[in-house]
């Protein structure tokens, strides 16, 4: 049987690895979780939403006749790729994760770790800042508990409905982004504070180095804890993987 594969997207890693797949004359469907109202688009068949837990994932990839399995999503989807293990698990499919490398700091840096959204919130209590706040749409009513500071918010879509901080301002803009950009940025919104998750790759840390350059602290947000998985940072070792492993090992 040919290898049919299940890519769990939404990152310029999963657009690049799906690229390679199409060339290289692999099956697939790419699963998108329809947080961005205009994704990328992408070389492979795809589907939006979610499958309703691992089960449901299961269900799915014995229905699809699913072969092998990649979680190419976001390091911070942290239940997407838990259901991801125990998805691929119930149904008998090999799964392999293709990760950013996280961010290391370096001379220069101040970084201030947390180990969570409620981390990040807490590190804001005080006197108002304007605070450069690059955490993703879902999680900006979290810090409406500090609703103090002037928050500086970089969209892929614009806001469908009011944000829940008092003052903030949204620019609508999708990566990659610049050094030079991001100097601009927050050189004009004088920005005191960045808060950031630790997403790694190279399309987002811009911000992380014009933080330097301004010698600005960063409320950095570590990665969730996942279950254990093989994981990879190349596309390389991802094929080299899917030709190590039969399809007819996968249903």
């Amino acid at each position: 049987m040919a290898p049919n594969l299940l890519v769990l997207g939404g990152t310029t890693e999963a657009t690049a690895l799906c690229r390679r797949l199409a060339g290289a004359g692999i099956a697939g469907t790419v699963s998108l979780a329809g947080r961005v109202e205009r994704p990328r688009p992408q070389p492979l068949p795809q589907r939006v939403g979610g499958f309703g837990g691992p089960e449901g994932l299961a269900d799915y990839l014995r229905a699809q006749k699913i072969t092998h399995v990649v979680d190419a999503t976001h390091p911070f989807a942290a239940r997407m790729s838990a259901n991801a293990v125990a998805g691929c698990a119930l149904a008998g499919v090999p799964l392999i994760a293709l990760t950013r490398a996280p961010w290391q700091s370096g001379p220069g840096d101040d970084w201030r770790h947390v180990p969570d959204i409620a981390g990040a919130v807490a590190a804001l209590a005080g006197a108002p800042a304007r605070v450069f706040l690059a955490v993703g749409r879902q999680h900006l009513a979290a810090f409406s508990a500090a609703p103090q500071h002037h928050y500086l918010l970089r969209l892929v879509d614009p806001p469908a409905e009011p944000l829940p901080l008092p003052h903030h301002r949204v620019v609508v803009e999708r990566g990659p982004f610049t050094e030079a950009g991001d100097l601009a940025l927050m050189r004009a919104q004088g920005t005191e504070l960045v808060v950031s998750k630790n997403s790694g790759g190279s399309g987002a840390s811009a911000k992380l180095a014009a933080a330097r350059a301004l010698g600005l602290p960063v409320i950095m947000i570590d990665r969730p804890a996942l279950p254990a998985r093989r994981e990879t940072h190349e596309i390389a070792t991802v094929l080299d993987w899917i030709g190590h492993h039969p399809a007819d090992l996968g249903v």
